[in-house]
């Protein structure tokens, strides 16, 4: 078969419906919770098998399409188009959905929460959505399954219904809502453009041809998208995020790693490898202008969560930080960097979800939400630190966990960037090593009270009594730490037991979007 060569299938279309038919009938056995949760279950295993049969498909190179209709006045198609990228994010989206549903059973049974039906429903129609942008085939599906997205977590953030739940619900959705106007205001002009709005490997030619009169335009367009994608949360249209941290933290691991923050780099990435291209960012000198965005966050972050005591809204400035990791790789515009930061994309999810998981499980077993009160939580909870503390260290950069990998590549871009576009690009090289530096200053702090520090109050040596959190909770956090770790020795040992279609998904991102010969 021949590159790019398009297979037609309702596989798409088929794990898609899993979350929205889960979510019809957890809401028809709400009175019956073991039924209404066993759908959350079936409904996420179901969907990462089919969206994992479609890996062979991608990997020899073709392009699995499913179209529903095309508008009747602009002819632009609504249905989906699975490639490498989107297929790395859906794979990462659901697999993490079917953990999160496990450790959530566990979370809100722990602690008696209210709505659970409605926080069960909702979170169904997040992944919907999540799933939806990573499969979509053009800007306009993205478009609609990103809002989507955005109204179906507005519920869940606002769980508590408290006052302060509510403020931050209304925040989160000034921000999520008027960043859609922006998006929607972009597609209508890149349409209007070039007469398409489909994702292409190297960007719209149309886009590409219009030249030097078109300049200031693009440029203009170019921030529109961005001011689109605000769930990256890119200082400084980001306290949103932080806020957003008076959710479970369930939600929270879903707002974080799963859904809403990966589908705004995800929708980043896709705007400068398949929208404008590398070439024309290049021209544009856009490249700089959006290093320079994530360069800024990256530092910026950190410094905000090193002031942090509450370790949710640490790990929530650390998300911050991250994910301008994966904007800085893309801003590069070359082969490391944008491999470095579609590797982040999957890599950070298990990483943060892992860390959210760590921090809900300490709140439910111990009451603790700051970081100054958790001293000798690693003695008695001593599976949940250790998940933390080889995840945390991923986070830095720092082996055991695949961080380290995904970093790499990106200073490796940075290096090539000042090679081949511009002297200045080395900069961001030391942005990525200070940022990482800045990393171990909060992280290992946090490491240092739990297992070297005793609890307050306590004087002297007192018996350790090992309380972990429920199995429905440990379990998935351990596994997505242990996985962390999976992967970079599958890596780095060349086992190619797991990782190997992650790796081999990204080499075939990378040449779908010009930056392999």
């Amino acid at each position: 078969m021949t590159e790019g060569a398009i297979v037609y299938s309702f596989i798409p279309l088929l794990a898609i419906l899993c979350p929205a038919t889960a979510a019809i009938l957890i809401l028809l056995s709400s009175k019956r919770p073991n039924v209404r949760e066993s759908w959350t279950i079936i409904a996420g295993v179901l969907q990462f098998s089919l969206i994992a049969s479609m890996i062979p498909t991608i990997l020899n190179e073709e392009v699995i399409e499913c179209t529903f209709f095309q508008t009747m006045f602009t002819g632009i198609a609504f249905g989906f188009k699975v490639d490498a990228f989107g297929l790395i994010f859906a794979l990462t989206a659901s697999f993490l959905w079917i953990l999160v549903s496990f450790y959530s059973i566990g979370y809100m049974r722990s602690l008696r929460e209210h709505a659970q039906t409605r926080y069960y429903f909702c979170f169904a129609i997040a992944i919907f959505g999540a799933i939806g942008v990573a499969l979509s085939a053009n800007l306009l599906t993205m478009y609609i399954f990103f809002e989507i997205l955005t109204v179906s977590t507005y519920p869940l953030v606002i769980h508590d219904q408290s006052k302060e739940a509510l403020s931050a619900g209304h925040k989160y959705f000034a921000y999520l809502l008027t960043a859609g106007v922006f998006l929607l205001f972009a597609i209508m002009m890149t349409y209007y453009l070039t007469g398409t709005t489909d994702f292409t490997g190297g960007g719209i030619k149309a886009l590409a041809e219009l030249g030097p009169a078109y300049k200031l335009t693009l440029i203009i367009l170019f921030f529109c998208f961005l001011l689109g994608f605000m769930k990256a949360a890119w200082m400084p249209f980001h306290s949103w995020l932080p806020t957003a941290m008076i959710a479970p933290t369930p939600v929270s691991a879903l707002l974080h790693a799963v859904a809403v923050v990966k589908a705004g780099v995800f929708g980043i990435v896709r705007i400068v490898c398949y929208i404008y291209g590398v070439d024309l960012m290049t021209s544009l000198k856009l490249g700089i202008a959006l290093a320079c965005i994530a360069g800024f966050t990256m530092i910026v972050a950190n410094l905000f969560a090193i002031a942090q005591d509450n370790l949710k809204r640490r790990l929530a400035y650390s998300t911050i930080n991250q994910l301008s990791y994966i904007i800085l790789g893309a801003a590069l515009l070359t082969q490391d960097g944008v491999r470095g930061a579609m590797m982040h994309i999957p890599f950070h999810g298990f990483m943060k979800i892992t860390l959210f998981l760590c921090a809900g499980a300490i709140m439910v077993v111990t009451g603790k939400r700051n970081i100054s009160e958790m001293g000798g939580v690693g003695k008695t909870m001593p599976v949940t630190m250790l998940a933390f503390t080889i995840t945390a260290f991923g986070m830095c950069g720092i082996p055991p966990a695949v961080g380290f990998i995904s970093k790499w590549y990106l200073c490796m871009g940075s290096y090539e960037a000042f090679l081949q576009i511009s002297p200045v690009m080395i900069t961001f090289l030391f942005v990525l090593l200070i940022a990482s530096l800045l990393d171990v200053v909060y992280f290992f702090p946090i490491i240092h009270t739990a297992f070297f520090k005793t609890p307050e109050g306590v004087v002297g040596e007192v018996e350790v009594k090992v309380k972990e959190a429920p199995l429905f909770m440990l379990i998935p956090l351990s596994i997505t730490a242990i996985l962390s770790v999976v992967f970079l020795l599958d890596y780095i040992l060349g086992l190619n037991i797991i990782s190997m279609y992650i790796y081999k998904l990204v080499e075939v991102a990378i040449e779908n979007v010009g930056l392999i010969p």
